[in-house]
């Protein structure tokens, strides 16, 4: 169903997009295998009140199914609105190649944890087996963390359950996927979750919570390749960027952290076998976070991280600012101990300068089994948040060399 406005709104896709899209611009689509699917136009109310997402079902529907002739559709939700969804899942595949949902509008969660009775739990937003993807715009996405953040669980279950509130937006096996220009805030778990997919660039994302809600990570990555994360602004109540077993090829750059749990790659090794390699975290600052960069693995795992670089990343007052823990027990309750562990190996940090709020500024603690090897510090140069105080560096078990570091780091092992 294509409509007499696609003109103009392919002017303002092309406009919104083209940062997202590289040397793809919408400019070059041509009209006659582009049809637009307004959310409006399928019943959506855009009143704040009203569950839009059986409207939203529809367009989707429509979109992704649209006739061979169509090689793009374009899932148009307007500005000037604010779209209320129940939990929704958005799949493929596709027939069109190429998929656009412009997020113009905002769009809010329920207000009531009720209103998830009878849908699945696990994510608010999803969007599975859509290859081609591009979610882009300068929309809103606020997913009503509050309601979860105190008790995550709905109604009155069996004592000792244990609940997890939903993440707010996930992908899952979409390759070639864009996400681009949005704010996401208040999510009741984790933002933006990237999961078994290939081709990612994620950029000029403002995602916000306070810094005290309860695992509201910016963006998860699992299982994913090819990832590319950039200028954007996180400041939330976990991890910056998190990035978890099974993922290869990231590379984040140009983040503004804080507050938050830095960036971390792990925790890896729960219980199994997790695998991480050629990540790259570049001119990235972090702003007060009680953690800066970071390798997290629990004891009994298997696996390896290597080939990982954190290079020109900028400090204010951060707690923890550089760390790799082999320890990692967030409960301090019933820590596992175990002689295996994730291999880490091929880390470099360089050209890192700024304050901490705590005293141990470089914590290198590897596995007493498995040692961390070719470890490299250069140009590392770190003091204190408060003036005059002393700052050192401690090492477990681990290889490799520093050169040019402050304070002192002399504990690597050749």
């Amino acid at each position: 169903m294509a409509f007499p406005t696609i003109q103009l709104v392919l002017v303002l896709l092309g406009c919104m997009l083209s940062t997202s899209l590289g040397a793809t611009s919408l400019s070059g689509i041509s009209l006659a295998s582009t049809s637009i699917f307004d959310v409006m136009k399928y019943g959506a109310k855009g009143n704040g009140k009203t569950d839009d997402s059986p409207a939203f079902m529809k367009a989707w529907k429509a979109a992704c199914q649209a006739p061979s002739s169509v090689r793009r559709s374009i899932l148009l939700i307007p500005a000037k609105r604010t779209f209320l969804l129940r939990p929704i899942s958005f799949n493929g595949p596709c027939k069109p190649s190429t998929i656009y949902v412009q997020v113009s509008g905002n769009i809010v969660g329920p207000t009531k944890k009720t209103d998830w009775i009878g849908s699945h739990i696990d994510t608010w937003l999803e969007f599975t087996r859509v290859n081609g993807l591009t979610v882009s715009g300068n929309g809103r996405i606020d997913g009503q963390g509050p309601i979860w953040w105190k008790n995550a669980c709905i109604g009155s279950p069996t004592p000792g359950t244990s609940c997890h509130a939903p993440a707010a937006l996930m992908f899952k096996r979409c390759n070639s996927l864009r996400l681009n220009g949005l704010t996401h805030v208040n999510s009741p778990r984790v933002h933006v979750t990237i999961t078994a997919c290939n081709n990612v660039i994620i950029s000029n994302l403002r995602i916000i919570a306070p810094e005290t809600s309860p695992n509201t990570d910016g963006i998860n990555i699992a299982s994913s390749t090819n990832v590319k994360i950039r200028d954007s602004i996180i400041g939330t109540g976990d991890d910056c960027v998190a990035i978890s077993g099974g993922s290869s090829n990231i590379m984040i750059s140009g983040i503004m952290c804080g507050p938050g749990h830095g960036i971390s790659i792990g925790a890896l090794g729960n219980g199994g076998t997790d695998v991480v390699e050629n990540i790259e975290v570049r001119n990235c600052t972090m702003v007060k976070t009680l953690a800066g960069v970071r390798i997290k693995s629990w004891q009994g795992g298997s696996g390896y991280a290597r080939k990982i670089s954190f290079k020109g990343i900028k400090f204010d007052a951060v707690y923890n600012p550089i760390m790799i823990d082999q320890y990692y027990c967030p409960t301090q309750t019933n820590c596992r101990t175990s002689t295996s562990a994730v291999k880490i190996s091929d880390v470099t940090f360089s050209g890192i300068v700024g304050t901490s709020k705590m005293d141990n500024v470089i914590n290198i603690s590897c596995s007493r089994s498995v040692a961390c090897t070719n470890i490299v510090m250069d140009r590392v140069y770190m003091s204190s948040a408060t003036p005059g105080r002393k700052v050192f560096g401690t090492c477990i078990n681990a290889h490799g060399r520093a050169t040019h570091v402050k304070p002192s780091f002399n504990c690597l092992k050749r």
